[in-house]
């Protein structure tokens, strides 16, 4: 400070005549000093109390779902379920009538959560879950490349049971799904398994894409007024599309295959059409689910375009999954949410032809989540993020019945609200998972896991 207020008065005495010359150097002298000012503050003062509070704590609990898990062994083979239900209060296991104790769509959803958990924890316990769940996914394949659902408490496959025949169906999509992923994780921690997986994960691969091609043609049909596409998986349903684009994108890490590149873009240019709205008109940009009908569970469709998106650099599917994140979910959060609507486009207006407000279930929220976050770390919009952590509040409190749905001291996340006044406390797989889902999610993203903190805080901590 001394050097330059000598300097100062050295310029002063020497250019005394120029008095503008001497204004002009005062200001950027002090405009110097300021920012060498606030550049100190910012760099010697103490992260706030509140960030190093939630530094050390974490939002995911995996004891329910591992209480879920279980190894079992099938003609001399070993391998790991996840069982189904689980009640309230003592959260046993209970069987799913005439379907079974255990699914392909929840060990692979559960395998899914293990992998991306492993790769941040290292834990060699989650890693042989994965090994576990997989070979259970491998062990259910039928010979006609689509998947088997359910197993009896005997473990005899269920192969008759509607939700449980091999046939291109959700539970098949996510079988695929997961030993895409699995195939590209055991690459890198066991390529000995990798190897086994591969054949079965191809033979799935091709029976999907000779599905998908004996579709309708690029053609679209009316619905309510909304020209839906006819290409996507039983015609229009995106939701399905959606889990099917996102093993293809992970085959497609280490298997490249223009079929399979050609048959994302097709899915995902269908799931664009199926976007509905603007930002100001109903149901603002939300992708439909089927026909013209939108349903809160399963919804993956951003979160599948925003990976697409960044994959194949095409701005526009990002774009797509952009305008919903930002236009419709905030709608949903601001009305507290709602479980289905069917929207009607006529003399150039939409409406709804009918909603319903519940059940409100985590397998609603969690693809929401994922989709926000992933949309920040595209766009680092900090308003993605601020969705995302607004979104989380939901599991805590900030749903119509103002109640905790996720317990992160048990991992127990209830399977739903029933109305205003009544929760489903049973605790099956799918609510545990996807509640982990959007834990993990949340927990990677600064912004959204202070804004869920500061709701737990707030409303659960101090209560």
């Amino acid at each position: 400070m001394f050097v330059l207020q000598k300097l100062m008065w050295i310029i002063f005495y020497r250019y005394v005549n120029n008095f503008k010359f001497i204004i002009n150097l005062i200001m950027k002298t002090t405009k110097i000093l300021f920012i060498f000012l606030i550049t100190g503050i910012c760099l010697f003062a103490k992260p706030s109390l509140l960030n190093n509070k939630i530094k050390n704590r974490t939002l995911v609990n995996t004891s329910h779902l591992d209480n879920l898990y279980q190894k079992i062994e099938i003609d001399g083979k070993q391998m790991g379920i996840i069982h189904i239900y689980a009640n309230y209060p003592e959260y046993k296991y209970v069987d799913a009538p005439g379907e079974g104790i255990a699914c392909v769509d929840d060990a692979a959803r559960a395998a899914i959560f293990y992998m991306n958990y492993y790769e941040i924890k290292h834990n060699s316990v989650y890693l042989n879950k994965v090994e576990m769940l997989t070979k259970f996914m491998l062990y259910m394949q039928s010979d006609n490349g689509f998947f088997y659902n359910f197993i009896s408490s005997d473990f005899k496959i269920n192969k008759t049971y509607k939700t449980s025949v091999a046939e291109p169906n959700w539970w098949s999509w996510r079988a695929i799904w997961e030993l895409s992923e699995a195939y590209n994780f055991f690459l890198k921690y066991d390529k000995s398994f990798a190897s086994e997986i591969y054949p079965l994960l191809n033979k799935s691969m091709i029976a999907t894409i000779h599905w998908l091609q004996q579709n309708k043609p690029d053609t679209l049909q009316n619905f309510g007024g909304f020209n839906i596409p006819s290409w996507l998986p039983y015609g229009n349903a995106s939701d399905q599309a959606a889990v099917i684009i996102k093993g293809f994108l992970d085959y497609n890490k280490s298997v490249r295959d223009s079929v399979v590149r050609n048959e994302i873009i097709r899915l995902c240019k269908g799931i664009e059409k199926m976007q509905a709205g603007d930002s100001s008109t109903l149901p603002y940009y939300a992708f439909l689910s089927w026909e013209n009908k939108w349903h809160l569970w399963g919804n993956n469709q951003a979160e599948a375009l925003i990976d697409a998106g960044k994959r194949l650099k095409n701005q526009n599917f990002i774009k797509a999954a952009q305008n919903e994140v930002l236009n419709f979910y905030p709608y949903l959060i601001k009305y507290n949410y709602m479980s289905n609507f069917t929207v009607i486009h006529k003399n150039n207006k939409s409406i709804f032809a009918d909603s319903l407000k519940y059940g409100q279930i985590a397998y609603g929220i969690s693809p929401m989540v994922l989709a926000s976050c992933k949309l920040y770390n595209v766009d680092k919009n900090i308003q993605s993020a601020k969705i995302a952590g607004l979104l989380g509040c939901w599991f805590f409190g900030e749903n119509p019945t103002g109640k905790q749905i996720y317990n992160i001291k048990t991992g127990v996340c209830y399977d739903g609200i029933n109305n205003a006044n009544e929760i489903n406390m049973n605790s099956g797989a799918e609510s545990t998972i996807e509640a982990l889902f959007a834990m993990l999610a949340i927990e990677q993203n600064p912004i959204a896991k202070q804004i869920v903190w500061n709701y737990y805080d707030k409303h659960i901590l101090k209560h």
